[in-house]
């Protein structure tokens, strides 16, 4: 399978995936799709020797929100110093590399020109093989992963459902095996992150949404605001737009009521609803195609919520990566570079970023 037109790679059974008898191969991982300057080094796909984020949330929080122009900016100061500070905590010169794994999309396109030019540059000066990685499968490669010195743990088996819950996805997806995706559904208009963003802005809390929301929403009663769940019967999809536009006229007859706003309540009451909607359908979709376990993947998935959520429904095994690695990161870009450098894929110099990349097309 290739990540796009212009590899050279093709399409081979999962047989291409056994190194025994070779050396360690360690990628160096490059994301920055989005506001975090990120690098790391793993090594056979799925052991963490580095992985290092250089976060902007407090640069964008004044916006309310990522600020492109900005995010660009800032990579560009950031992003040779984290690879630096990558390398030596890797203990490994990029000589001692064996590829070069970078985000081309999805994702803002200044934000991932900074990282990809940047590959390019390093790539060219080091001669070691490039590789353009879809954001969207980097999460799921999350799963795989453990630091240095963690006991390994056994690989999810085949078939998996994966629900990817990221700032701006949702999207379900059953793997078949490695590389090998059929995109169920997703969203029909904002994401389960967008939407904590938005709600969060309007509550009057701090960006990023998602940790503000969850923090409120610690003292509220969930089930003070009866907010509509959008199930979309009869498909995999998903859409957050109706209860975004109850909890704003929610709020609107409140204030325009003289009430003081009830905010843990709300937040309560609308990270319920999104929950309630993303556990539910996971699991029917798990349970109509025969996944012999789920994955979850994604900044929204470090939600404490949803992960106790589905941990106590569902029938069967749940992975959800540690904190760390739920939100944007390079490991994750390193370990799905492993998969694809052993299945063969080289990409040229002239690759361009592809901001709205879809899992689809891999």
């Amino acid at each position: 399978m290739t990540n796009s037109s212009d590899s050279n790679s093709q399409p081979s059974s999962n047989k291409s995936f056994e190194i025994e008898n070779q050396q360690p191969i360690r990628i160096l991982g490059i994301e920055t799709s989005c506001d975090e300057t990120a690098a790391a080094v793993v090594e056979n796909g799925r052991v963490i020797l580095s992985n290092l984020v250089a976060s902007q949330a407090d640069l964008h929080a004044q916006y309310g929100g990522v600020f492109p122009e900005v995010a660009s900016r800032q990579h560009i100061l950031t992003i040779y110093p984290i690879i630096e500070q990558s390398l030596q905590e890797a203990h490994l010169t990029i000589s001692e590399l064996d590829a070069i794994a970078v985000t081309r999309g999805p994702g803002l396109p200044g934000s991932l020109a900074v990282g990809i030019n940047t590959a390019k540059g390093l790539s060219l000066g080091s001669r070691l093989p490039l590789i353009g990685i879809n954001h969207l499968e980097a999460h799921i490669y999350s799963i795989w992963l453990y630091q240095e010195g963690q006991n390994e743990f056994d690989e999810p088996q085949y078939p998996l459902l994966t629900l990817i819950v990221s700032g701006g996805h949702t999207e379900l997806v059953l793997m078949t095996g490695h590389l090998k995706y059929k995109r169920l559904g997703g969203t029909l208009d904002d994401a389960a992150g967008e939407a904590f963003d938005k709600i969060s802005r309007l509550l009057g809390l701090s960006y990023p949404g998602g940790p503000s929301i969850e923090k409120a929403a610690q003292v509220g009663n969930p089930q003070a605001f009866n907010f509509p769940r959008a199930w979309l019967d009869n498909t995999w999809n998903f859409s957050f737009s109706g209860l975004k536009t109850a909890v704003l006229r929610e709020v609107r007859r409140l204030e325009t009521g003289g009430t003081p706003l009830p905010i843990a309540n709300l937040a309560a009451s609308f990270q319920a609803a999104v929950v309630d909607v993303l556990v539910e359908k996971t699991l029917l979709a798990a349970k109509e195609f025969q996944a012999k376990e789920i994955l979850i993947a994604g900044g929204v998935s470090a939600n404490k919520l949803l992960r106790q959520t589905i941990e106590q429904k569902a029938e069967g095994l749940i992975h959800i990566p540690p904190i760390n690695l739920c939100t944007d990161n390079a490991a994750m870009v390193a370990g799905a570079g492993f998969f694809r450098y052993i299945n063969g894929q080289r990409d040229p110099l002239d690759i361009d970023v592809l901001p709205n990349w879809p899992i689809s097309e891999l």
